[in-house]
């Protein structure tokens, strides 16, 4: 996600604008404090892309994945995160292990 202070993204609201494509946003900060995003537009509808699509659709919109480049959801088949069982410890296993405890 771009990140602009208000002063900066009003003195350079076109070459903010340039750079936004859809599915990303530009987080406003004001002294470091996250304020407002600003979301490109759908260029087919004219409106904001939809929040619904599932998992990949709010990933891709919030910024934190690109759109893939093949049609559909490629998590569509994946489990649902409250369906994966693990047994207990697993994560703290693990992060002992990553941190050489």
């Amino acid at each position: 996600m771009i990140s602009a202070g208000i002063r900066d993204l009003k003195n350079n609201l076109s070459r903010y604008l340039r750079r936004l494509r859809p599915g990303e946003a530009i987080a406003v900060t004001d002294r470091g404090r996250l304020v407002a995003e600003l979301r490109a537009v759908d260029s087919a509808s004219g409106h904001p892309p939809r929040n619904g699509g599932g998992r990949y659709a709010e990933l891709v919109a919030t910024g934190v994945i690109r759109p893939s480049v093949e049609d559909g959801d490629p998590l569509a088949d994946w489990p649902a995160a409250d369906t994966v069982a693990l047994p207990p410890g697993t994560v703290a296993t693990l992060i002992d292990e990553d941190r050489g405890a």
